[in-house]
């Protein structure tokens, strides 16, 4: 079993996918401080901030599509909030720690998290919804209608 196919079926897991991401932001960060700290980069102490908020949408797309696979989605779901709250505190931490700049110093990036939030939010429920439609329509037989009675 190669590297990639077990990754993949450890990413159904919301903490797992969490945590892969969040690694992926804080060695993006890290990467960044690095090249600004030598001079090749221009210095932008909001750049961790868009690096936090990107990888935090990519979490809540990812999660959102890994989230039509699962037969409990109830309990999927509060894995899935657990653990998107536990990305957007640990990247919002590494994302102060590496630029120090506070999110309510960091501007509009507040705002970007709170829609990302919302984003996420309505990702989920979008794809419980689509999956509960073509549920029902999976048991519905389409060869006639049905008729109302009069």
């Amino acid at each position: 079993m190669s590297l990639f196919s077990k990754l993949e079926s450890r990413l159904d897991h919301p903490p797992v996918l969490a945590v892969v991401v969040f690694v992926l932001a804080f060695f993006l960060m890290l990467i960044g401080w690095g090249l600004m700290a030598a001079g090749w980069l221009k210095e932008d102490k909001l750049y961790t901030w868009s690096i936090a908020a990107a990888f935090m949408l990519l979490y809540a797309l990812a999660n959102s599509l890994l989230s039509i696979r699962v037969e409990n989605f109830m309990r999927y779901w509060g894995a899935s909030m657990y653990s998107y709250l536990g990305l957007a505190l640990a990247s919002g931490l590494a994302a102060q720690m590496f630029s120090g700049v506070s999110i309510s110093q960091a501007g509009s990036y507040r705002w970007i998290f709170f829609v990302v939030t919302f984003g996420f939010l309505v990702f989920l429920s979008l794809v419980n919804f689509v999956k509960r439609i073509v549920r029902f329509a999976e048991r519905e037989e389409w060869n006639q209608p049905r008729k109302r009675g009069r």
